[in-house]
């Protein structure tokens, strides 16, 4: 019988099970994820941040003079507004503190471009104030380019304020305007007529015992009211749930949108304690996901062995291969007595058809999914390949066999012999929407981003992605 090759181990089965981000992404109230010369930037709570080269593994270096609570920032034009809070006993303790804007041309330390203009005050707080100048949060307005600062904590209202987005400065004259309470590390999000307010709720800094989870309240203005889905006023306590903790990460607080591409979205967020790593507090990022116009997080792709299912008809990734029959002795149904005693009958097994598979390359199609051995896909991370904003290239395989789904140059798809070519590397996100996209790291020849695509319904291929197209999109079941 031909020989089987078992890729799938122990180690692998366990390598998607990190619930942030690889390397030390060590970081409290991370601001939104900037990308600057083909690097992505965060900073913290305190001084500096951190930089990753892939979107995946974090290291720090990234630089933000002033220190402060709670930074985040923003691209506007061809320079960088960074907003951050200055609190405490330096300012009189209590609620009193100070917000303020400082300007980049690049986040890259190691740029001669780099130096920060001096820090600007655009609003504070006294110490016997209903709100504290903290955890601001930008939106540049893309329907009227007006440039919003949202800020505050638990201990008070949550407040907006506008800001010039050519100086950072605050418009002369303009008045805070109170927007929510019970929640703090406000995020602002404009999004198919709606803005959408943020909120983290809970306890904060405890640790493990941090109750910290991320809230949200859309409204048809920018000041609000800011409604959840139950009608309820953020103004008054309201918020739907966006992300908590789960049982190995406690505490989901400081929300960052970055938008990929069209149906292509990313949050951000830091956990409060990951248990799996002493407790400390993490940088994650979550795919972005939206229903009725409503944002939640979804969830990290996991390894295992999956029906690979395309959206466009409910048909299944296969090896094109010959159907082979099971041979089940037996009676057919009909002849089955009712008090007859019921049996288990056993699925089809690799072992009996991989034979005739023969050896060398094999075509993929798409039909009938019936849990056969040809349909089984195992799909691991590899770790050695990198990765991207929040994920890991994967490679896609028959479950214990080295036949790989590959890329060729005429931008089709095949089941080779795995080598670990860039050509079998593919990046799995989930689309706004839940399902996904199947991107391969590179096609042969080709400078061009493809997708796995469904052009027919038993025909998959290699296309541009089209998130109004099902053709683009596919499930996976395990």
């Amino acid at each position: 019988m031909k020989k089987i090759q078992t890729i799938i181990g122990i180690a692998a089965l366990s390598v998607l099970s990190a619930t942030a981000q690889e390397g030390q992404p060590w970081i409290h109230d991370p601001s939104t994820i900037m990308e600057c010369d083909g690097k992505y930037y965060t900073f913290g709570t305190g001084s500096g941040g951190l930089i990753s080269e892939d979107g995946w593994n974090w290291h720090r270096g990234a630089v933000r003079p002033g220190g402060g609570a709670a930074p985040d920032a923003m691209k506007i034009g061809d320079r960088y507004l960074v907003v951050y809070g200055a609190t405490g006993g330096g300012l009189g303790g209590g609620h009193s503190g100070c917000i303020y804007t400082m300007w980049n041309k690049t986040l890259d330390p190691s740029s001669p471009d780099f130096a920060y203009t001096d820090p600007i005050e655009v609003t504070r707080s006294e110490v016997d104030e209903d709100c504290d100048a903290i955890d601001p949060s930008l939106l540049l307005d893309p329907i009227d380019g007006r440039l919003w600062l949202s800020y505050g904590t638990y201990f008070g209202f949550i407040r907006l304020v506008e800001l010039d987005p050519n100086t950072g400065r605050r418009v002369k004259g303009n008045k805070e305007t109170n927007i929510a309470i019970d929640c703090e590390a406000s995020a602002l999000v404009y999004r198919n007529g709606w803005y959408y307010l943020l909120g983290t709720h809970g306890t904060c800094c405890d640790g493990v015992n941090s109750t910290y989870n991320i809230v949200v309240g859309r409204s048809r203005s920018v000041a609000g009211p800011y409604l959840d889905n139950m009608g309820r006023d953020m103004l008054k306590g309201g918020g739907k749930m966006v992300l908590g903790g789960s049982r190995r990460l406690a505490g989901a607080g400081h929300f960052g949108r970055v938008v990929i591409e069209d149906g292509v979205e990313k949050m951000s967020c830091h956990f409060e304690a990951d248990y799996d790593r002493s407790g400390r507090s993490v940088l994650a990022i979550r795919p972005l996901l939206w229903k009725n116009d409503w944002p939640y997080a979804g969830e990290l792709f996991r390894d295992g062995v999956y029906e690979i299912e395309s959206e466009r008809r409910g048909y299944a990734l296969e090896l094109a291969v010959d159907f082979v029959r099971l041979d089940i002795k037996g009676k057919p149904f009909w002849q089955i007595k009712d008090d007859e005693p019921v049996s288990r009958l056993e699925e089809q097994k690799l072992e009996d058809v991989v034979e005739g598979w023969g050896d060398g390359d094999l075509r993929v199609r798409i039909g009938d999914f019936m849990g056969r051995p040809h349909q089984n896909w195992n799909i691991s991370a590899v770790p050695e390949a990198g990765g991207f904003l929040g994920g890991q290239y994967c490679k896609i395989v028959i479950d214990r066999t080295d036949r790989a789904l590959t890329a060729t140059a005429d931008r089709e798809v095949i089941a080779s012999a795995y080598t670990g070519s860039d050509a079998q590397l593919w990046r799995i996100e989930q689309l706004t929407d839940g399902t996904y996209r199947i991107m391969p790291k590179s096609v042969p020849g080709c400078n061009e981003e493809l997708v796995l695509v469904s052009v027919a319904d038993s025909t998959p291929s290699l296309g541009k992605f089209d998130m109004n197209s099902d053709n683009s999109k596919w499930n996976f079941k395990k």
